[in-house]
This record gives C-alpha cells, structure tokens and sequence, in this order.
C-alpha cells in the first residue's frame, strides 16, 4: 500500500469519527485535504466565561475535541475574557450586559480547572484571546470593522430579526462576530467547532482568514443539547442543566430522570460508546427491554467519566436504595406542567400531573408522608419545584408519573 493510500485511508476513518453526531461540516472537501497533509490540524472552539460552571451542554462541543485529540490533533481551548466583555449577542433578543474584568477572570478560572475533565491536557493549549486584542488600537479596530458593511452583519438572523422588530442593537454588539472571527486569524486555526446557533461568527473567521491571506479554516457546527425538560436549550439560567461538577447521586439521579425519548439524543450526543452498540439498544428496547437498563448505562458511564468508577457504582446502589429497586412502574406517564413565575408549589404540581384530585388532597398526602419527589419525601406543603427540571413524583404505593415542569 502506497503512503498517499493509507494517508486517504486515514483520513476516510477520521472524517467519520469527526462527523459523528456533528449538525454540519464546511467544507468537507477541504477538510478530506488538511486530513491528508499528515501533521496535526489546529482545532479551536471558544468559550465566553459568563458562567462559573461548564455543564454536559458545553461538553457537546467538548467530546468532539478530544476525538480530535484522540486522531492526533492539537486543541486551542480559547477563553474569550475580551469577549466575554463584550457579551455574547447570539439568540438574545436584547443587548446583553458585559461581564466586569474581575468577573471574567474568576470564571476564567472556573474554566480551567473543569475542562481537562474532558480533555487531554498534554494535547490542549490554552488561550485568551485578550492575549492579541488587548494590544489592538483604535486604527487596529476601526480597520476590523471596515472588513464587514451594516448589511452583511444584519444577515445575521438574530440580528435581523431585532432590527425588523425595533428593538435596539448595540455597535459593539456588531464588534463580537468581528473579534470571534480574528481569534481565528490570530490562532492560525484549522478547523473551528461551534453549536449550530455559533455559525454566522465561525463563517466570520473564515471570512477574516481569507482577508488576511491565511487558509480558511473548516467549520463543524454541533447540536444544542436540550436540557432536562428536553425542550429548552440545556442552560444553568434555566435550571434545566447538570453541571460536570454535580454530586454524582445528583449527576446520577438527573440523567435517569430524562425522558425515554430524550435519553437517544443524549446518548448521541454524550455517550462514546459505539453507534453499532446504540444501534443494538435501539432493537433491545424495541424487543420489549426496559429503557430504565439503557439509562442506567449511561448514566454510570456519565458518572465514571466526570468522578470515577466506584463514584458511578455508588450512585446506583443509592438511586436503587432510594426507588427501593424495581418499585418504578415501567409504563410511568410522563406529563408536562405549566409554572408559573418560574416554580410551581408542590401540591399544585400533584393536581396538574393528575395524581390528585385537589391540592387540599396534595396537601394531605404530603402531612401523611405519602408524596415522593426522586425518592425524597416531601414533608413541607409549600415547597416548590422550580421550572425547567424533570421530576419523578409518587404519591402513595401506586401512583407515580414523570413530569417536566415547564
């Protein structure tokens, strides 16, 4: 076999291992060429420190850099400290408030200490992209901004749907994509990876390497993953989330409250196992198996990948000890409820689920220890579930139904 014929070879089991679960891949053809030159490509994805924590959303993003890491590849973990000043624009229907310096820096640090839960650290490099922006000047940046005109910035779809809609759009509002695109240039970036909502600004960088005389890099676009109430994009504002620093009874007991229809997607989006494996699950549970064995599975392999194995064990033995093993009915409603102002009591949550007639009811089941939120008694009439998470209710020996609280 001939050197370019196992280079191709390569590159064709590369490029399947990098398309995997990914939503759009630009440009293929030249992504099958940087594959075939036989060094390490530069594989960037940014992320804004708005927020202290990383959850199992951003890891979307995370897990197919280290497959990338896995294939040999160099990865340019990039921290937007000086974006993350600006604000992130993306889906906002309002301008959204920057983050002080000191803000950005303490999440910076958050960043760092949680993202080699996910990747390898001795194939990850670390940027700010403060770094190269913080020495641009007013000429720097005013030249920038004159590579784009007002209408190439409202094709944006978030942008043009504020301008038809009145609703006011800040300039340096217009400098993020700009800034996200130069990263790019300034990192000499191969491929870029960014959720699906991210590509108007990772099509901006390569629009600014073309300028600026650079290859263009490729594009790889992932899935949103959906958090826990398996409609609104997994977020901690929402409390939909589970955080990669969750307890791993926590972490444990919020994957296995997942909807069965939801858990395909997490599993497409989260697991390593193989897709022939997924595959064969696919056909056990549609041969009569329980999807609670399938949830389990993942959930232990979630648990042992962010805490260790042992960690994942004992999650189980305590989710079993808390349902008391095998109680769960396997053909458990799940139903929505509305809340309102974000939380709803819990007797009022019983009553929209059906499984009381009046929250009087409720309110009586939970004085005589007969209601269960995820095997915990509810002892208190006035406690609330918030909206955005999925809860396993009981009440009394016979009735339980899955709900997601909307």
């Amino acid at each position: 076999m001939t050197k370019t014929t196992q280079l191709d070879s390569f590159s064709a089991d590369a490029l399947a291992t990098i398309k995997r679960g990914a939503h759009e891949l630009l440009l293929e053809h030249e992504l099958k060429q940087k594959l075939a030159l036989g060094r390490p490509l530069r594989v960037k994805a940014g992320f804004d420190p708005t927020a202290p924590d990383l959850h199992l959303g951003h890891t979307v993003l995370l897990n197919k850099m280290r497959q990338l890491q896995d294939l040999g590849h160099h990865a340019l973990f990039l921290i937007g400290d000086f974006t993350g000043m600006i604000g992130d624009p993306t889906g906002k229907n309002a301008t959204r408030p920057p983050l002080s310096r000191e803000q950005v820096l303490e999440n910076a640090q958050s960043y760092r200490e949680q993202v080699f839960k996910v990747l390898d650290p001795e194939k990850t490099e670390i940027v700010f992209n403060s770094t190269w922006m913080d020495k641009f000047s007013a000429v720097d940046l005013i030249r920038l901004a004159a590579t784009h005109t007002v209408a190439q910035m409202l094709e944006r779809d978030d942008f043009s749907k504020r301008y038809k809609g009145n609703q006011p759009i800040a300039i340096h509002e217009f400098v993020y994509p700009l800034v996200q695109g130069y990263d790019s240039v300034a990192l000499k970036a191969d491929i870029e990876l960014g959720g699906t909502d991210q590509k108007f600004n990772l099509l901006m960088g390569r629009e600014l390497q073309r300028h600026h005389g650079q290859p263009q890099q490729c594009v790889l676009t992932m899935p949103l993953l959906e958090g826990l109430d398996g409609v609104n994009k997994m977020s901690k504002s929402l409390g939909n989330y589970i955080g990669i620093t969750d307890a791993p009874s926590d972490m444990f007991g919020k994957l296995m409250s997942i909807s069965d229809t939801l858990m395909w997607r997490y599993l497409e989006l989260l697991s390593f196992e193989s897709l022939a494996t997924i595959a064969k699950w696919r056909e056990d549970i549609e041969g009569g198996r329980n999807p609670r064995d399938i949830k389990v599975l993942f959930a232990q392999e979630i648990v042992a990948r962010f805490h260790s194995r042992k960690a994942a064990e004992d999650a189980l033995a305590e989710f079993e000890a808390r349902f008391q093993k095998g109680v769960l009915p396997d053909d458990m409603p799940e139903i929505s409820v509305a809340a309102q102002d974000g939380r709803i009591t819990v007797p009022h949550l019983l009553k929209q689920a059906g499984l009381v007639d009046s929250t009087s009811e409720a309110m009586r089941m939970i004085q005589q220890g007969a209601v269960k939120l995820d095997g915990d008694r509810v002892n208190d009439k006035a406690a609330i579930v918030e909206s955005g998470r999925v809860v396993v209710a009981q009440v009394g020996k016979r009735k339980f139904a899955r709900i997601s609280v909307d």
